[in-house]
């Protein structure tokens, strides 16, 4: 069925008026990129053009979408603003709180019983403010999304870093806090900085073991986890038509790990196909009406160079397979070069597990690669050597590909099939090990793989590859095993190699399903009453931040000087931290103990100023805070890379952080700082990082000038009563300066709302 008709109906009859006001105020031939954020202006008609990677530019979204996790805060602060419905169709989807331990029943059984208080405070307030509810079960949000709501030229927000994944069939699909949620949803503009535009042409095609999935993978070799910070990815050309639109999602979901703002494919008949295949004929054939503004324009492709910041050209003919990591998702590897690299840096060459699916490769085409792998297991007599899990991306696909045989194939070659949810992906995984700490390794088709992700262990060696390579490396149980070359022995001693996956993008006798998992909001949700526990520790009601005191900040103690790698999974974890994400101040006591202190060169351990000892980050940040003392954050590059979370920055103004200041920022995080109206700033120059020494005392000056483009000063008085003093940059605009006065913007929403 097709979602929200008249909304898209709405979308494209504008199209045409409002790329012709583009042109005319660019003068420029457009990207897709362009043509798509102008369409989405929420001012309507372009009256200028905007420069990239400078303005900052108010949009209007077409829809929003929420995971269970992130939308229990989303809608804690939705639930302040005082509008009566949300103002955007809106969704939520249970994916993220079902732990993956013993199979699928067993696992959503034991979830729905567990989560049970959050679900049904879920589905309430969904009821009430009219949005869409996917049960748990239904499946992945970004795969339901592509199932049911992207739609070529459209624009959507999403609550989670992944919600790129929508970009395969042509739609600019952002990842943010739940705060930009809010806004949305309670029909205000939301501001993005205008992105500067990263062009990946593809040329040839894929063939043998070469997928969608080593597309990025290569990408993000090149770009690294930093390389797409403030831009937008287009992909074009016609080894990009060549890909099914669900290849497409993949290579866009997996953009986020280098922090690209979202990635697009244009609109082309395998976007058709599946929006066809999917039941959204009519959807198709609107798009149809519309097609020549849903591609970028033929000059600009015909002379990337002129109308990209950046060009890369990749050749899918001469694609070979990849293996990325281990701990960081950009360390790419050719499958020619990976074993070795598995025994020049000692990783164990032994695999332990290999685990398929997840939002970023559990379509029907994955699982049938994966299968038509699968299969050679059994028809060739070998042995699978290592664990193997299945986690399908949807009730849709799960319940289509067991019809078509395929689970039933992977049971007997040894795997077990999860839930329909994100399980280890996210840490919710339940692993089986003798020891919990042992050093190992485990590959995933994945698209993150940072140290303790998905089982805890700071020695379990993840990495990334697609689906059908993680497949043949479980049959194996060797790292250095190359499945395009190398022959392994059966059980009947003979020696066999694997031939090449082969697989369909759409299955032949249609999708099916008996139950989606859907559930549509009440007519009329004014009745419905949401309830809280006041003594609930997974859920409580939010209370406003206090308002900027009008100083300068002085007297802040250093809380923690973060050395290395930092992202949301070392700010606020996930994993077994997940069941707090509804309640602020249980999950505060996950703050930062992630992080590696610079000091000590260990986790979870820094220095309270007020008592002389070491102990966690939260209960010492808890101590600050009780002697009413505000402190600061110190931290290195790309600080908050990875998830969407915005607890990262609710955890720390919660605390008591009154400021962030490190080398750089990761997007989503700086504007989620920026949102709960905390200070983010960065190094002028970052030699100055090693000035700051534990025993500082820190004060920030210049903020009661605080105005845009406009360096602020950093005074560090040192415990020997020298001091040192710096410049510090920030990218505050002026409605951005009003959220940090406000204490956060929801204090300007609920005040907007009042009036």
């Amino acid at each position: 069925m097709a979602f929200d008709l008249d909304m898209i109906k709405k979308v494209y009859a504008r199209y045409s008026t409002r790329i012709d006001a583009a042109r005319k105020a660019t003068g420029e031939h457009l990207t897709l990129t362009e043509k798509i954020l102008y369409a989405h202006l929420s001012e309507g008609d372009a009256k200028q053009a905007y420069a990239r990677g400078t303005d900052y530019v108010d949009f209007a979204p077409d829809r929003v979408a929420m995971q269970d996790a992130t939308a229990q805060m989303a809608l804690l602060q939705f639930m302040q603003a005082g509008r009566p419905q949300v103002a955007v169709p809106s969704t939520v989807h249970c994916d993220h709180l079902i732990q993956a331990k013993i199979g699928a029943d067993a696992d959503l059984t034991t979830a729905k019983d567990v989560n049970k208080e959050v679900y049904d405070f879920l589905a309430s307030v969904s009821d009430k403010y009219g949005i869409g509810f996917w049960k748990p079960g239904a499946g992945i949000i970004h795969q339901v999304v592509l199932e049911n709501y992207a739609f070529p030229g459209g624009m959507m927000i999403g609550t989670d870093s992944h919600t790129p994944n929508a970009g395969g069939l042509g739609m600019v699909a952002i990842g943010v806090g739940g705060a930009d949620a809010c806004d949305v949803m309670a029909g205000l503009p939301w501001e993005l900085k205008f992105p500067k535009l990263i062009g990946v042409k593809l040329t040839g095609k894929l063939s043998g073991w070469a997928s969608a999935k080593d597309v990025i993978l290569v990408v993000a070799g090149i770009l690294t986890v930093k390389g797409g910070t403030g831009a937008i990815v287009e992909y074009f050309g016609e080894g990009a038509e060549s890909l099914s639109a669900t290849g497409k999602g993949t290579i866009c979901n997996m953009g986020a790990e280098i922090g690209a703002t979202t990635s697009i494919f244009g609109y082309d008949t395998k976007s058709e196909a599946y929006l066809r295949g999917t039941e959204r004929a009519e959807i198709a054939d609107l798009a149809n009406t519309v097609k020549h503004h849903l591609t970028g324009d033929p000059e600009v492709y015909a002379n990337p160079a002129a109308y990209f910041d950046q060009v890369i050209e990749i050749n899918l003919s001469e694609l070979e397979p990849h293996v990325n990591g281990p701990f960081t998702p950009d360390l790419a590897w050719p499958i020619s070069k990976f074993a070795k690299a598995v025994r020049e840096n000692g990783w164990p060459t032994k695999l332990e597990v290999g685990l398929i699916g997840s939002c970023t490769n559990s379509s029907y085409e994955d699982i049938t690669r994966s299968a038509s792998i699968a299969e050679q297991a059994i028809t060739k007599n070998l042995k699978t050597a290592a664990e193997f899990t299945i986690t399908p991306g949807s009730e849709l696909v799960r319940y289509t590909v067991e019809r078509d045989g395929y689970l039933g194939t992977f049971e007997s070659m040894g795997g077990v099939v999860l839930a329909n949810a994100c399980g280890p992906c996210i840490g919710q995984w339940a692993r089986h090990t003798d020891d919990p700490t042992r050093k190992n390794s485990i590959i995933t088709s994945f698209n993150r793989n940072f140290a303790k992700r998905q089982d805890g262990n700071p020695n379990t060696h993840a990495f990334v590859a697609s689906p059908e390579i993680v497949t043949a490396f479980v049959i194996a149980g060797d790292l250095t095993f190359n499945p395009l070359t190398d022959s392994l022995i059966n059980n009947a001693g003979e020696s066999v190699k694997f031939d090449e996956p082969k697989g369909i993008e759409l299955p032949i006798k249609g999708f099916a399903v008996e139950d989606a998992g859907y559930q549509a909001p009440a007519e009329d949700g004014s009745k419905v009453e949401v309830k809280v526990d006041p003594a609930s520790s997974r859920l409580q009601l939010l209370e406003p931040f206090k308002a900027w005191e009008g100083t300068n900040i002085t007297g802040l103690r250093l809380l923690i000087k973060a050395k290395g790698k930092c992202t949301t999974d070392h700010i606020s974890m996930a994993g077994p931290w997940l069941k707090f994400r509804g309640h602020l101040d249980n999950i505060s006591n996950n703050m930062l103990i992630g992080a590696i202190n610079y000091f000590n060169g260990n986790a979870d351990s820094v220095k309270n100023e007020l008592t002389g000892e070491y102990g966690p980050v939260p209960a010492t940040q808890r101590d600050y805070k009780a002697h009413n003392i505000g402190s600061i954050v110190v931290g290195d590059e790309n600080y908050g890379e990875g998830s969407s979370r915005e607890h990262a920055a609710m955890e720390p103004r919660h605390l008591g952080v009154r400021a962030i200041l490190v080398k750089s920022f990761a997007r989503i995080h700086e504007t989620n700082l920026k949102k709960q109206g905390m200070l983010a700033i960065t190094f002028a120059d970052s030699n100055d990082y090693d000035k700051i020494q534990e025993d500082d005392i820190i004060d920030i000056l210049g903020l009661t000038t605080f105005a845009p483009g406009q360096q602020l000063t950093v005074v560090l008085h040192h415990s020997d009563g020298t001091q040192d003093s710096f410049a510090v940059n920030h990218t505050y605009n002026a409605q951005q300066i009003e959220w940090f006065k406000a204490g956060g913007a929801l204090n300007i929403i609920r005040r907007q709302m009042a009036s």
